[in-house]
């Protein structure tokens, strides 16, 4: 049998499964879309005070009285692991699906009101505070996501195919269960480096942006 180098293994894969991070791509830009919609649906008062609390939260970054750097990686990768991980043990529990991609969606609804609300009330300043508020760590996050809702839609739906509709599996169960628990490393990976990045280099970045901007 021939034996596959990585980067051949990672084109039939993506080959084979194109179709669901099609579906589970554009799901999360309808939450992006959705969210900025959001924005626009809300009132005067709702707006006036959510705006406040950002002029606030600026505020205390720019005077460096928000957490330390350790406790904001600390924070920050708890959260990343714990939605993340969530989402791939729904996949082991073929009944989660659904909220699976409820959870892929809600992803995209928060970035998309994040970044329309700081648009929306700041004009260009708002697409500059979010481009490096937003961006840094989702440049990471939201690849995580996509291609671990992927992982575990596929993985859910092998599960429905096998006890439902009694298809055999191309592998032994015990061996696609291993392949499938190697994406938690994939997890831990992704989520330690957006964390990283969302400690000391976002609020670096907030803070220099923040100076020209309040």
């Amino acid at each position: 049998m021939r034996r596959y180098n990585l980067k051949e293994r990672v084109s039939i894969h993506i080959k084979d499964y194109s179709s669901i991070y099609l579906f589970i791509s554009i799901l999360f830009v309808m939450g992006v879309v959705f969210g900025a919609v959001i924005v626009n649906s809300m009132t005067l008062n709702q707006k006036e005070d959510l705006f406040t609390y950002l002029n606030s939260f600026f505020g205390q970054v720019m005077e460096g009285k928000i957490f330390s750097q350790n406790e904001m990686l600390g924070q920050s990768f708890f959260h990343n692991v714990k939605y993340l991980g969530l989402m791939w043990i729904l996949g082991i529990s073929v009944i989660g699906l659904p909220i699976l991609l409820i959870m892929v969606f809600l992803k995209g609804i928060v970035v998309g009101f994040t970044v329309g609300f700081l648009v929306n009330q700041m004009g260009l300043n708002g697409f500059y505070l979010s481009f490096v508020s937003v961006l840094p760590q989702n440049m990471l996050l939201i690849p995580a996501f996509i291609i671990t809702g992927a992982l575990s839609t596929a993985f859910s739906l092998k599960l429905v195919r096998q006890l439902f509709l009694k298809k055999s599996l191309n592998h032994a169960p015990a061996q696609l269960f291993g392949k499938y628990a190697f994406v938690l490393l994939f997890i831990v990976i992704f989520s330690f480096s957006a964390s990283f990045i969302e400690a000391y280099l976002s609020p670096f970045l907030i803070e220099k942006i923040a100076a020209f901007t309040f």
